[in-house]
């Protein structure tokens, strides 16, 4: 996460190697000068019970590796797999491109890309799931 910049609306909140930080009340901006240091905006992040939806479930399961919940290394082949799983669906360019970014981020290590990458595929899948057959 070399080179991250956080900026921080008042009072808001943030993960950072599972210490939550709460900014004061005027705007401020971090920047994360410690590589892979695991961070998460807490307005971004996803509840348990949102985490109903495949692409919100690996979003959830990426959110959960930089809270420190659950071991990057024992959940990479999972992680892949849901991805692949995604892929099954998700098959226009851009979401390709957005898959291929977040099991790149995941081989790498990088989940706070992986959560990024996967997030755009949000509205996608929202649309889908709001077309419902006659």
């Amino acid at each position: 996460m070399s080179g991250l910049v956080l900026k921080l609306a008042p009072k808001e909140r943030v993960l950072v190697n599972g210490a939550v930080i709460e900014n004061g009340d005027r705007r401020s901006r971090l920047s994360i000068v410690t590589p892979d240091a695991n961070i998460l905006r807490l307005r971004d992040a996803i509840h348990p019970e949102e985490a109903n939806t495949p692409v919100r479930r690996v979003c959830y399961a990426a959110q959960l590796v930089l809270t420190g919940d659950i071991d990057a290394q024992e959940d990479r082949l999972p992680m892949l797999r849901r991805i692949e799983d995604l892929s099954q669906v998700f098959t226009d360019p851009d979401s390709r491109a957005s898959l291929a970014e977040a099991t790149e981020a995941v081989i790498q290590n990088n989940h706070y890309r992986c959560l990024k990458a996967l997030r755009t595929l949000l509205p996608r899948e929202d649309r889908l799931m709001a077309v419902r057959p006659t």
